[in-house]
């Protein structure tokens, strides 16, 4: 009965919330608004950044890192500039900082604000791989997947039936439960059998992202063809042990190598228009 309650109300939700993904054009569900999503995450990251080790501006690798997410940043807006698009990312405020932490990872919450943990440098090892896992992360932001996210969960919920839409109403009837599914979402673990039933869906996301992330990339000047030599060495960081493919929120290795190969012809044409401008230097 939960199941058919559930599905009735994607349905009729999915009459007035139903976007496309920018370059995929895959349907997506949002119940929640971007400036719903940008509040939260804007108050979320300042609570990150004043409870963790923020590497000094000044410092060579902070310095690229912040040049990098500019540079996409810039990429991004151009691209939805050249598509008649310019007010998407309307509400934006970008930044970028690094964090000391020992964690081979990025990201980026709504709204533009992005974290790289020094423990992925090495991997990313020039700034141009470090284009790679940035790209890759704004465009979680840019395609709302966050957002899509928290509207499922809403709904799988309970915290949203149909006719009503909007995070301010959750937060208002619902505010702890919406607070713990923001969390969820957003860094904090979720027991394994509350995800499973989002895990294919994480891993199209992830896919979104790689495309998206090699448009903007290579938008930026970087070359796209070290997507592919990024990923292996994740891979060969990733050690032995491997989730099943299907109990994984990302794509396995070899699928995903084999998946930015087959989208290098696009993301070329757009490098090669960019004038090559991208930085190579290893940090």
């Amino acid at each position: 009965m939960k199941r058919v309650f559930f599905y009735g109300v994607i349905l009729l939700s999915t009459l007035w919330a139903c976007t496309k993904v920018p370059l995929s054009g895959r349907n997506q569900l949002l119940l929640v608004s971007d400036d719903e999503m940008n509040a939260m995450a804007f108050t979320s990251y300042k609570q990150f950044l004043d409870t963790s080790k923020v590497v000094p501006a000044n410092s060579q690798q902070a310095a690229m890192v912040k040049r990098v997410g500019d540079k996409i940043a810039r990429a991004a807006q151009s691209y939805f500039e050249s598509t008649g698009n310019a007010e998407y990312l309307k509400g934006y405020q970008w930044q970028t900082e690094l964090v000391q932490s020992n964690q081979v990872n990025a990201w980026c919450m709504p709204g533009g604000k992005m974290v790289v943990y020094t423990g992925i440098l090495p991997i990313t090892q020039t700034e141009t791989g470090l284009a790679v896992v940035m790209g890759h992360e704004v465009s979680h932001a840019i395609a709302k997947h966050g957002a899509e996210r928290m509207s499922e969960g809403l709904v799988a919920q309970g915290l949203l039936v149909a006719g009503q839409i909007g995070l301010g109403i959750a937060m208002k009837d619902k505010p702890a439960a919406t607070q713990n599914l923001w969390n969820t979402i957003y860094g904090v673990a979720a027991p394994l059998g509350a995800q499973l039933g989002m895990m294919a869906h994480g891993r199209y996301q992830e896919s979104e992202a790689d495309h998206l992330g090699l448009i903007f990339m290579s938008m930026a000047g970087y070359n796209p063809m070290e997507a592919v030599n990024f990923w292996g060495r994740m891979a060969a960081n990733s050690g032995g042990a491997k989730t099943p493919v299907w109990l994984s929120t990302h794509p396995s290795d070899q699928q995903r190598i084999a998946d930015i190969k087959s989208r290098m012809g696009e993301a070329m044409k757009y490098y090669n228009a960019s004038g090559k401008s991208g930085a190579n230097g290893r940090y």
